[in-house]
């Protein structure tokens, strides 16, 4: 199967854009750029918005989350807007008992720690997806000629969550039970790649012009374990949205030693976390795909003329690779002052593509 006509994709709409385009390992006619967690707690707009709203609530009414996904790109001229969503959002799809506690993140109401407990989990059906379809269709007719990246957490991660039943430190669980009972293991990681996949695909159906699949408890893996008990479940859920043709991205943090064994589940880009350089990243991974990343956010908060120095360095880093979008090395922190993130956005873009055809932007 492939994308119906009129997905922007296919009728032209984003096919040139900057970010598809640096995707692709094209050059841009602008410099790409977009934040992770660009829509949320940095902005006013987003906060009173979300004013008595839970977040999975926020993120389940398609009039909300388009609100909310369009707010930075409105605000900072980004080239992409990310939609608005959480990694655990299939699982309160499927019927899993989810919420998102503020001051702590995903809370289940019971782990799955057994084989029982796998066997025990509820399919996502395709029509638990139709919010999710009319949140994307929705904002893709406001973005334009502006790219929507869809958004799926890694079947590690959120397989991660399912097993200590809240955000952890070191994941011990899942990490002993890779060990200790692969065979529940690899039956939960492929329930969570499937959700993910399907989640990911209903995304780029509606309309969305590139997919990320998060890993953001990647990190804790050595290689080994990440290669045996992570990885196959990864390429599982892409294997869901491969047949569509649109860019695919992988980004986790903590991964610098992991960065070809993610290169290798099948991606066209790799993310890139702040740990790492870009040209050292590009040398490991042999100049092979397009890179994105890795402005520290951390230096967000600095005095302007050090994040201006650290952004060209991160820039200029970047050219090595065959294509870059320029990205924070992980997400906006919630206190960072809307103001300068619009600012980093101009001086990314003041800053020519070597080579650069024209195109659309």
């Amino acid at each position: 199967m492939s994308l119906s006509a009129n997905h922007p994709l296919v009728d032209g709409r984003t096919s040139n854009s900057p970010l598809v385009t640096a995707l692709r390992g094209g050059k841009p006619s602008r410099r790409p750029v977009w934040f992770m967690r660009q829509a949320g707690r940095s902005l006013p707009e987003y906060r009173k918005l979300r004013e008595g709203i839970s977040m999975l609530d926020s993120c389940l009414r398609p009039d909300l989350a388009s609100e909310i996904t369009l707010q930075p790109v409105r605000r900072h001229d980004v080239d992409a807007g990310i939609f608005f969503s959480d990694i655990v959002i299939p699982l309160k799809l499927a019927g899993v008992d989810v919420e998102i506690v503020p001051g702590v993140g995903p809370v289940l109401g019971s782990p799955v720690r057994t084989a029982a407990d796998v066997a025990n989990l509820p399919e996502l059906t395709d029509e638990a997806l139709e919010p999710i379809r009319q949140a994307v269709a929705l904002t893709v007719a406001e973005l334009g000629t502006t790219p929507l990246i869809g958004f799926a957490g890694a079947p590690f991660t959120l397989a991660a969550y399912m097993v200590e039943g809240k955000p952890s430190r070191d994941h011990l669980g899942p990490r002993t039970m890779m060990h200790a009972d692969p065979e529940t293991w690899t039956a939960l990681a492929n329930w969570a790649a499937d959700a993910s996949g399907k989640f990911l695909r209903a995304q780029l159906e509606a309309g969305a012009s590139a997919g990320q699949l998060f890993d953001s408890w990647a990190g804790s893996l050595g290689l080994a374990d990440y290669t045996k008990f992570a990885a196959p479940a990864s390429a599982r859920a892409l294997d869901h949205v491969r047949d569509l043709g649109a860019p695919l991205i992988h980004f986790g943090t903590g991964t610098s030693e992991l960065l070809v064994a993610m290169r290798d589940v099948g991606v066209d880009v790799v993310g890139v976390d702040y740990r790492l350089p870009l040209d050292e990243a590009n040398r490991r991974l042999g100049g092979s795909v397009p890179l994105q990343g890795n402005i520290d956010p951390a230096l967000l908060s600095a005095p302007w003329e050090v994040l201006e120095a650290h952004v060209r360095e991160v820039i200029a880093a970047g050219e090595s690779a065959p294509g870059h979008v320029v990205n924070l090395g992980h997400g906006v922190p919630p206190e960072t002052d809307p103001e300068i993130l619009t600012r980093v956005v101009e001086l990314i873009h003041s800053i020519p593509v070597a080579g650069a055809t024209e195109m659309n932007s």
